[in-house]
């Protein structure tokens, strides 16, 4: 019942929400859409702890600076988005293409400020990256990238890819690693949800200055073992992760 009455208000909220904002999106600016985002994924989390049962607890917020930083975050459930965003005002996030085949999504997105690159990766997706990322960059807008590029089950990690690096050699800024375990409660896009609670923890953030061998290794082994460690907490057990084989399609 739990998972039922969670589906339905997901349908519910981001169809309503979605139409809410869509129209906003012809109003000049994008405060009203941004204004409709914050609200629906406050509302969403709201809904993962009342109908699902997965309360979200954050940590290390104290960590994340006051100016703007560059938040790279494990990726393990469609929720992620939802808890992550509902923390801050304004976040310009990193996302595919495949989202601007749904009929007015790509309106609504760059109405957003979103940073929409090619999912089949390569130069093409970079550059486009970095032409997307130097406008929420100008703006003084925090920006949120899953180095990974694609879902990934507890306990397993992807390679992480450049994009992350690009940005922080471009803008010159911290980034702050997240780490999550929600993916035990809300497992990619699986309909059934685990009632318990879910942590999302900021980490210790990196500053500027790293070449790129020693960023990648540094932000790798910040979010995979603190990730591991809050997966332990909940299983009782160390998990060791294992590289999935297939990389699949990849926003950055």
């Amino acid at each position: 019942m739990r998972a039922f009455a969670f589906a339905l208000a997901y349908w519910v909220f981001s169809i309503g929400y979605s139409l809410m904002a869509i129209g906003l999106s012809l109003l000049p600016g994008r405060k009203p859409v941004l204004w409709v985002v914050q609200r629906y994924t406050r509302r969403m989390v709201w809904a993962m702890r009342v109908l699902a049962g997965i309360r979200l607890e954050v940590r290390g917020r104290h960590l994340v600076p006051d100016t703007p930083v560059i938040f790279a975050a494990k990726h393990q459930s469609w929720g992620d988005g939802f808890c992550l965003y509902s923390q801050f005002e304004d976040v310009a996030f990193v996302t595919g293409d495949h989202l601007e085949k749904f009929p007015l999504m790509g309106t609504l997105l760059r109405k957003l400020g979103a940073i929409v690159v090619n999912n089949c990766g390569g130069h093409e997706a970079r550059r486009s990256l970095s032409q997307r990322s130097a406008e929420a960059d100008r703006d003084g807008r925090h920006i949120l990238i899953y180095p990974e590029g694609h879902l990934n089950a507890p306990g397993t990690y992807r390679r992480y890819r450049s994009g992350v690096w690009h940005m922080y050699k471009n803008f010159n800024r911290p980034v702050v690693p997240v780490a999550t375990n929600l993916g035990l409660f809300w497992q990619e896009t699986q309909y059934r949800k685990t009632a318990g609670t879910a942590v999302l923890e900021f980490l210790e953030p990196i500053a500027p200055g790293l070449d790129k061998a020693q960023f990648m290794t540094v932000l790798q082994s910040r979010i995979e073992g603190r990730t591991q460690e809050l997966i332990a907490e909940v299983r009782g057990g160390p998990v060791e992760p294992s590289e999935l084989v297939s990389e699949g399609p990849v926003a950055a």
